[in-house]
This record gives structure tokens, sequence and C-alpha cells, in this order.
């Protein structure tokens, strides 16, 4: 890509709050299913499973993300954003003309390569353009697109299907897509490269990054994190249920806790990382995550001491996920987007990994899940330290 003069500060954060909407938009799309899947299940008329294999083919779809993510480094970054909120539109739309179970695979799918191809468009975007020094504040600030779905986007869904059926969302997430996509061909500049001769690759921009060490570590740091977190992450709703009896109204307690201490650590990493410095912040979270993995089976006694030991767990897990996102970014800058997205298939391929282990963990209790976990954060850790050595 071409290099790109920094833009008046009113500017960028303009910028960056646009991308923090449009990123809840998208990230409430992507979340809402899971709490509504057995409304959705019951409107279509299937059992249960059948929606669930929905949403696992559309995990699936995270193993393609260097491909995706690639879209920006080959033909710029404002295109791969516009592309993937035209999929992401499309794909929302679809549900809402054909609400049938085809359409709803479909629809997803097209609805998670949008993501797909966006996020890493804005990342690179905002790559470009922040300072190093800088970035991690910037990039977190996006971030909270994830817990601000959780806290306001699904309740909002839930609102809608409430007062109508399963569809009701579908349309407003088509028409926010669109609107978006208007925003941003307005707003945001062109930035392809300015000759055939200058544009990179696919493939290029694949091995760029397969190639380069310390971008290989870091990738395996991700997937180390990500397991991590899901060995716990799919069997807590069990754990709590199993130990207080108390399903809906301690799994109701669990999602808020979940969505606060995200909104907690994207915050942190917005006014800690740029001050501490990129790679001792992952590696500060990442520690604290292993620590919180073998707190939680002991914090069992209350409910109180559960959803406190969560906190704790998905506090200092996000910190890490946010804290990695500024100092990946900065490894291949001739590559970013790609790198951004291998991010992301590394991280799709942990939560398979975890979710797969997980279960079989949990039938010696939850101190084998916290165990693995913490084992897990241990070699991420190790990893970091001694080849993530970049700053």
């Amino acid at each position: 890509m071409e290099s790109t003069p920094l833009p008046p500060p009113d500017r960028l954060r303009a910028q960056i709050a646009i991308f923090t909407g449009i990123r809840t938009v998208q990230n409430t799309g992507y979340r809402m299913v899971y709490p509504f899947l057995p409304v959705i299940a019951r409107g279509l008329g299937v059992e249960l499973m059948a929606v669930t294999q929905a949403v696992s083919a559309r995990s699936l779809l995270g193993f393609l993300a260097p491909l995706l993510g690639s879209v920006a480094d080959v033909w710029g970054r404002r295109a791969a954003m516009l592309i993937g909120l035209g999929l992401f539109a499309a794909g929302m739309a679809l549900i809402v003309v054909w609400p049938t179970l085809p359409a709803l695979f479909a629809g997803l799918i097209l609805g998670a390569a949008g993501k797909g191809v966006f996020d890493p468009g804005m990342q690179a975007f905002v790559g470009d353009r922040v300072p190093y020094e800088r970035r991690g504040t910037a990039l977190a600030i996006t971030e909270m697109s994830w817990s601000a779905a959780f806290l306001f986007g699904v309740p909002a869904a839930g609102w809608l299907i409430a007062r109508s059926d399963w569809r009701a969302p579908f349309p407003w997430l088509a028409a926010l897509g669109i609107v978006a996509a208007l925003v941003i061909g307005r707003l945001i500049p062109a930035d392809a490269p300015s000759s055939c001769d200058a544009r990179p690759s696919l493939v290029g921009s694949l091995r760029t990054v397969i190639m380069h060490p310390v971008a290989v570590g870091a990738l395996a740091v991700a997937l180390g994190i990500s397991t991590a977190n899901e060995v716990v992450n799919v069997v807590f709703g069990a754990w709590i249920e199993g130990a207080f009896r108390l399903q809906v109204a301690a799994l109701g307690a669990a999602s808020a806790v979940i969505g606060l201490s995200e909104l907690g650590g994207e915050g942190l990493v917005a006014a800690l990382v740029d001050r501490v410095g990129k790679r001792r912040a992952v590696a500060a979270g990442i520690a604290l995550n292993a620590g919180a993995c073998l707190l939680l089976p002991f914090m069992g006694f209350s409910l109180t001491g559960a959803l406190a030991g969560l906190f704790l767990f998905y506090l200092t897990f996000e910190f890490s996920v946010v804290a990695s996102v500024p100092l990946l970014s900065e490894l291949v800058p001739g590559a970013r987007a790609t790198m951004m997205a291998g991010y992301g298939a590394a991280f799709s391929l942990g939560r398979a990994l975890g979710a797969w282990v997980g279960p079989l963990l949990f039938a010696g209790g939850m101190q084998a899940n916290g165990m693995a976990g913490a084992i897990l954060d241990g070699l991420a850790l190790a990893m970091l330290l001694l080849v993530v050595q970049q700053e």
C-alpha cells in the first residue's frame, strides 16, 4: 500500500467512532444468534440441532480468514470495507426475504464473510494512519464494539423479537449495513495502490506472513490463548447449573458479568496499553488469565464467588486479546490485513480445539478445565516471550 499522510485528529477520531458503531452492528448480528437459537428453531419449525449446525458452519468460515482478509492488501482498505458491508447486508436481507433454514445457513455465512473482510480492512486502515505508539488506544476503542453488542445490540434484538418474531432484527441489520456502506463510501478515502505493479498478490501476502517467524509465533500465541479460553467457556454454564441449580437466573447473571468484564478489559487496554507497551501488556494479561484459570474452580463456593471468578477470567482474557491486536498490526506492515486475518483464523482454530477438548476435560470436574487453561496460557506466554520479541 502507498504511504498515507496522517489525517487531522478530529477526522481520525470521527473515523474510529464510525468504525466502532459499524462493528457494533456486525457483532450484534454475530452474537445475537446464540441466546435466541431456540426461538429461531421454533420459528423455522426445525430441531435445535439444525440451527446449531448453521452456527457451526459459520464458525468454520474462520479458517478462511486469511483469504478473506487479504482483500484489503490486494484491493485497498476502503474497497475491503465496502465489500464486507455488502456481504453482511446481503446475508441479513436474504434471511428476511427467504426465512427458511437454507437461507439461514447462507445468510449467517455471508454475514460472517462480510465481517471477515471488513474487520482486517478496518484494522489495517487504522494501522496505516495511527502511529504505533498511539495505536493501542485507537484499536481498543473499536474492539469495544464486542461488549457494546452484548450489552446493547443483543437486548435490542430481543426486544424486537418479543414484539414480533425471530425475523424482526434482520431487516434492521440489513438496513444498517447498507447505511454503513454509504457512510464508508462517502467519508473514508480510497487507498488502492497507484499501479498494478504496486498491487500485492493474494499468494504473495500469505507467503509474507507464513515466512515471517515472529508473525508465526504471534499466531501461535493467539491459538494458545483462544484454546485456553474456550476450554473454560464451553463448560462454565454447565458448571454453574450443576453447582447452584439456578440455570436461568445464574446464566442470566453470568451473561451480564461477561459483557461488563469485556467492556472493562477493552477499557483497560485503551487506557494502559500504549503507556506500558503492547508486548508487556499482552504478557501481563496472559499471566493473569492463567491465574484466573487456576483460581476459578475454587471460587464456586457461592454464586457470587463463581460470578466474581468469571469476571476475572473474562476480564483478563479480553485484555490479552485486545492488547494483542495493535501488537500484531505492526509485525508485518507490508501484509497488515493478511496478518490480522491470520490472527482471526488462529482464534477460530483455537475455539474449535477448545470446544472439542473442553467437554472431555469436564468429566474430571472444573479443576481439570482450569488446569488445562492455565497450561495453554503458559505455553502461549512462553512463545510470546521467546519468539515475539519485536515491539
